[in-house]
């Protein structure tokens, strides 16, 4: 992709409350014998943080590979039509370098309107065909980011984490600026999706960022129109 895939899933934090430090205080002050006088509360151990990127953990499990796979041969078809027309555009614009000072006014007129019709075409083209494209990679990541929470939600319990930090966005647009690879969690997590999705590696490697519909076609800038004779092109 390199278009952003997931630019929509937005930046969030699983916050596990640790209850279970809080509920054994709780349970020792009430079996304090009457009479006796209570006993100091043991501090609290620092809260455990874990790391997560969300956009790397959903493009990494399994479904999430075949899904965008899927996606990027669906859209194989509009990327070869928007290179044809691209490559078409360049064709045009070297016949205008070429030949345009033997052209009489008219001609190179004509062609010139030619090539801006076509590149406002490609542009229009490549637009839909990148809004659609990047929606139905949203729609995917939504469906998997669903599944993925109840996963993440379970696995900070279970290891007691207090706080997971999602760093999608590298700082400064994200909030962390520097972590170590030990409170890392999302290739854990991702394991235990894919053991749970029952969706097999895929057979070859997935590219990590599924190509864009508009890969391959470039957006060409119209030509500078040649000063013109008076008279109004026929």
């Amino acid at each position: 992709m390199k278009s952003k895939i997931v630019r929509t899933i937005a930046a969030f934090a699983f916050v596990v409350p640790v209850a279970l430090a809080q509920a054994g205080n709780t349970s020792a002050a009430n079996s304090t014998p009457a009479g006796a006088a209570p006993s100091a509360t043991a501090p609290a151990g620092p809260t455990k943080i874990g790391i997560i990127n969300v956009q790397d953990a959903i493009l990494a499990t399994n479904e999430g590979q075949k899904e965008f796979d899927v996606l990027g041969k669906k859209f194989e078809p509009k990327r070869t039509e928007l290179k044809g027309l691209n490559d078409e555009i360049d064709n045009l614009k070297k016949q205008l370098d070429a030949q345009g000072t033997k052209m009489n006014d008219d001609a190179r007129a004509s062609l010139v309107r030619q090539i801006e019709s076509k590149q406002k075409t490609l542009s229009r083209n490549q637009e839909d065909a990148q809004n659609e494209f990047v929606g139905q990679q949203n729609e995917i990541a939504q469906k998997i980011l669903q599944k993925l929470g109840p996963v993440i939600d379970k696995y900070a319990k279970e290891n007691q984490l207090g706080l997971i930090i999602d760093t999608s966005k590298p700082w400064p647009d994200g909030p962390v600026l520097w972590a170590g690879t030990s409170v890392d969690i999302t290739k854990p997590i991702v394991d235990i999706y894919n053991s749970q999705s029952g969706v097999a590696a895929p057979t070859r490697p997935a590219s990590t960022r599924p190509a864009g519909p508009g890969a391959g076609a470039t957006r060409t800038t119209p030509p500078a129109s040649k000063p013109q004779s008076a008279a109004p092109p026929k």
